[in-house]
């Protein structure tokens, strides 16, 4: 595993790498800002790490440590701004390094989603994502106020792309608009990934023989998820199982092969799940 510092190294050079490859933007009128946009991109990408509880919690992480590589760093707020300011960059800096990860071709992706929460749902008034966000349900949580987040996921733990809206909204209706970006896509919306070579796994939550005959009709979306729940068939058969087994293993054995890509493995690689499948609240 990766010393915080090689690895900050190691993305950093990737990230201003990419940043020089790019078409420059125009400069906005103002002061400089205190950070560039390699910078930005880095810190944004790191303080996602499973280590930190919150957008605070990194921070303090931040100002302690991270002080002698970023003497520069400015309050947090400002860094946020900062952070709005770069989010086509960074957006477009992740499709990049799917594909020097070769994840964009697994031999399936999981496909689930999970709540974003952003206030106290008991909280009277409108908030300040009024129209946006609104009230769901999520089994880990119980009702809360924000938004769903939709994700699909490779073998080794690679995030391959994503959507979100209100958390009332049903995970077929953000599959539908997920699939249907894939199939055509719209550079503003780039974070959805590319179009899966193969099908996706998904649970309960995205059951109905109508949906999935559309799926594939519209956006050739082929979907592997248990038996409904009011189905006689209880359990995936032994032909399923064995399928998903041996695609896991293919995907295992060609990560822990391939020497050209940085392995996105045990938290060692820039993409790992341990660093990018956690959502943290808002500090």
């Amino acid at each position: 595993m990766l010393d915080v510092d090689t690895f900050l190294t190691t993305l950093y050079v990737m990230v201003d790498d990419f940043c020089h490859s790019q078409v420059p933007t125009p400069k906005k009128p103002g002061p400089q800002a205190s950070l560039c946009a390699s910078e930005v991109i880095t810190l944004a990408i790191f303080a996602r790490w499973g280590r930190f509880s919150s957008e605070r919690d990194f921070y303090r992480y931040a100002r302690s440590c991270l002080c002698n590589a970023f003497p520069t760093l400015p309050d947090r707020s400002q860094f946020n701004r900062l952070v709005r300011s770069h989010t086509e960059l960074i957006e477009r800096f992740i499709v990049h390094l799917l594909a020097l990860l070769d994840a964009q071709r697994p031999p399936y992706e999981a496909l689930d989603s999970s709540a974003m929460p952003i206030r106290d749902c008991k909280r009277r008034g409108h908030g300040w994502l009024a129209g946006r966000a609104d009230i769901g349900w999520s089994n880990s949580l119980g009702w809360y106020e924000g938004f769903s987040l939709l994700t699909t996921v490779d073998p080794t733990g690679v995030i391959t792309g994503f959507c979100f809206g209100a958390a009332s909204t049903a995970d077929q209706q953000l599959a539908e608009t997920f699939f249907a970006l894939r199939a055509r896509p719209n550079r503003r919306l780039i974070g959805v990934g590319s179009a899966a070579g193969g099908p996706y796994i998904a649970d309960k939550g995205f059951e109905g023989a109508e949906n999935h005959r559309r799926w594939l009709e519209r956006y050739g979306a082929h979907i592997i998820h248990p038996p409904k729940r009011n189905s006689r068939k209880r359990s995936w058969s032994k032909r399923l199982r064995r399928w998903v087994a041996q695609a896991s293993a293919r995907s295992s054995r060609r990560s822990t092969t391939s020497s050209s890509t940085p392995s996105a493995c045990g938290g060692s690689g820039p993409m790992s799940s341990v660093g990018c499948g956690h959502v943290w609240r808002r500090g």
